[in-house]
């Protein structure tokens, strides 16, 4: 049983970190966000402060809040004066993805906004105090396992894409590999004045100047006056009946709640538990409604209630709950990483203008100043008013497939949440079914094209999730990007 909460996350001592603060008195929120600066040094891959993100904060007397901190479309994106984007190749195996690198991928980062605005709404914990265990991983490195290892080797094109990146992933000119350590101590500097100064120098010191002259000099958008009018934005988070619950998750202008809310209210519709055939149509409705009416109207005032009443009538993550019943969950992501490493700030720019799922219009697209139309869902479902089941996923496009599928087992299928996380998964895009070993090919219905893997893999998600049920909180990592979770 855990006393004070659980925490999980993608990576041990991420999940760690949130939970020491959870022992020491610190309250989800807390616990959240000591876990997102650990992340920055366990799970650089993933995330870092040159990334974005979202909070979703609930229950225990905690009004309802999703904290977007996302990545913002710079100022001179779509002047034409960018260099180009990079193309490299990514290879999951049995899946491969395109993913667009260098300067002109870069947007405006909202990490370090996020978590000042975080610690000063709900902390109670000095910031200084919970960053220094982050910065001391930093510093003294972190052994790479075997999950992101695998990360790093897939790809290894963006990480020695530049001389500062390879400088840390590929010391002496070859991969880091599984056992090895990384160490950024440039980053460790960072995390100090982050926990001193809070988030002034990256948006209006030297910090942003340096990020501004480095991008400049390369063909970069960002400008000074984009990184000086970033602030994190609270939004009132989606809420959606699901049988007899109630689902909170991220509002417009991010794309992935309001598709996750759509995919469940057509199940809700059917008798529980659905067919896998009916969670997969669900996806495939959900992948239809992507147009581009639909990205286009995410920033309009209330697109969520116009969207949801035509058609019904009415990539890291971390999952908090605490002992009172305080539950945090929230997404990061750093996209795969620009390859831009800004020499003496610690910052890995994010490459989410260069993402093709943020930008199915076409990239550089989006209006200065536009929160980009993310998939991260971080969400909570509450039962009779309490929390119940905190989640959330990494995955790009296959986030809402992996929280649609671990919401309808825990929900509907009755599973454990380590059962429900660790359950095989499918996907459905662009006509394609994409499968893992233990779906039953015949259950998925009639479908022209079913890719199936050999075994679980990361491209179908990494859910992290904590449940609360029968007044036992327990927690669940997902395997297929290292994830554990860590009672406190």
């Amino acid at each position: 049983m855990a006393e004070h909460g659980v925490v999980a996350a993608g990576h041990p001592l991420t999940a760690q970190a949130g939970a020491r603060v959870l022992r020491a008195g610190g309250n989800a929120v807390d616990a959240a966000v000591a876990a997102m600066l650990a992340s920055f040094a366990a799970e650089p891959l993933l995330t870092g402060l040159g990334a974005g993100g979202y909070m979703l904060v609930a229950g225990g007397g905690l009004a309802p809040t999703l904290l977007d901190f996302f990545v913002q479309a710079p100022t001179r994106a779509g002047d034409g004066s960018e260099v180009e984007l990079r193309a490299v190749d990514v290879s999951f195996g049995d899946a491969a993805q395109v993913f667009y690198i260098g300067p002109a991928s870069c947007g405006v980062y909202g990490t370090p906004a996020g978590v000042c605005e975080a610690v000063r709404r709900w902390g109670t914990v000095p910031l200084e105090e919970l960053a220094a265990p982050a910065a001391k991983l930093a510093r003294e490195g972190v052994a790479l396992n075997a999950g992101q290892a695998y990360v790093a080797e897939i790809l290894i094109d963006l990480l020695t894409s530049t001389p500062e990146c390879a400088a840390l992933w590929a010391p002496g000119g070859r991969l880091l590999r599984e056992g090895e350590v990384l160490r950024n101590p440039e980053l460790a500097d960072a995390l100090v004045r982050l926990g001193r100064e809070g988030a002034q120098p990256f948006y209006g010191g030297d910090v942003a100047g340096a990020v501004c002259e480095w991008l400049a000099a390369r063909g970069g958008s960002v400008q000074a006056s984009d990184l000086a009018g970033y602030a994190a934005v609270e939004r009132e988070p989606v809420r959606m009946r699901y049988r007899d619950r109630e689902l909170l998750t991220n509002p417009p202008p991010s794309a992935g709640g309001t598709l996750l809310a759509y995919a469940l209210a057509l199940l809700d519709r059917e008798p529980a538990p659905p067919t896998l055939a009916a969670v997969v149509a669900a996806m495939a409705a959900a992948q239809a409604e992507r147009t581009p009416q639909f990205v286009e109207g995410l920033g309009e005032e209330r697109f969520l209630e116009r969207f949801l009443g035509s058609r019904l009538g009415a990539t890291t993550h971390i999952s908090v709950i605490d002992a009172q019943g305080r539950a945090c969950s929230a997404t990061c992501t750093n996209g795969e990483g620009s390859g831009v490493v800004v020499p003496g700030t610690g910052l890995h720019l994010n490459n989410v203008m260069g993402e093709q799922d943020l930008n199915p219009l076409g990239f550089h697209l989006h209006p200065a100043g536009r929160r980009l139309p993310s998939m991260m869902a971080p969400s909570v479902l509450t039962r009779e008013g309490g929390v119940e089941l905190v989640l959330g996923s990494a995955g790009s496009n296959r986030i809402r497939s992996a929280l649609l599928q671990t919401i309808v087992a825990v929900v509907d299928r009755g599973l454990t949440v380590d059962q429900a996380v660790r359950a095989p998964r499918v996907h459905f895009e662009d006509g394609v079914v994409f499968a893992e070993p233990g779906i039953d090919a015949a259950a998925l219905g009639e479908h022209e094209r079913v890719v199936r893997f050999a075994a679980a893999n990361l491209f179908f998600g990494g859910v992290q999730a904590a449940l609360r049920r029968d007044g036992e909180l327990t927690g669940a990592g997902d395997p297929r990007r290292g994830g554990v979770a860590v009672s406190a």
